[in-house]
């Protein structure tokens, strides 16, 4: 019997970190990166990405339309609920910690204590709407369109349709 498999997974292969292209992300932080892992985070389907914030910066408070979870691979991961960027709220969660966040749920992180890095799992189309539309980065500089390539180099992801 045949089986049909989701985009970017029909055939065994092995991603290793050294492989991974780190992209900028129109709608991060200038100095934040995202690599692409499987699938299109554009496309509906499952996807997975890593997210990679050096220390002291911030993501302001945002939501997802779709339910993620994020795995820590490195460093401490900051993340508090709300609509409102507030230190107070941030909890620390260390390497091999899973955050299941639900869509449509605000959120806000940053790298307090040095770099992250984060694994997102998540079933696209990836979209990212800030709460304040003047913390938006996209609002704030006019980019050439990012081109985010999976971690083969096979595909060319066109990672610009974030809502």
């Amino acid at each position: 019997m045949s089986r049909t498999h989701q985009p970017d997974e029909s055939v065994f292969r092995a991603i290793r970190s050294e492989d991974l292209e780190w992209k900028p992300f129109a709608a991060f932080p200038p100095a934040a990166r995202l690599a692409v892992l499987v699938g299109d985070p554009n496309r509906p389907g499952p996807y997975v990405i890593r997210v990679r914030l050096p220390a002291g910066t911030r993501m302001m408070p945002h939501r997802h339309p779709e339910d993620r979870i994020y795995t820590v691979l490195s460093g401490v991961f900051y993340i508090g609920l709300g609509e409102e960027f507030d230190e107070s709220r941030l909890t620390a969660y260390g390497v091999g910690s899973v955050i299941v966040l639900p869509g449509d749920q605000p959120h806000f992180h940053c790298a307090k204590s040095g770099e992250y890095v984060t694994q997102v799992t998540a079933i696209g189309p990836l979209g990212l709407t800030y709460v304040h539309p003047a913390d938006d980065p996209r609002s704030q500089r006019q980019p050439p369109e990012i081109t985010v390539e999976s971690a083969e180099g096979v595909h060319d992801r066109h990672v610009t349709e974030v809502r």
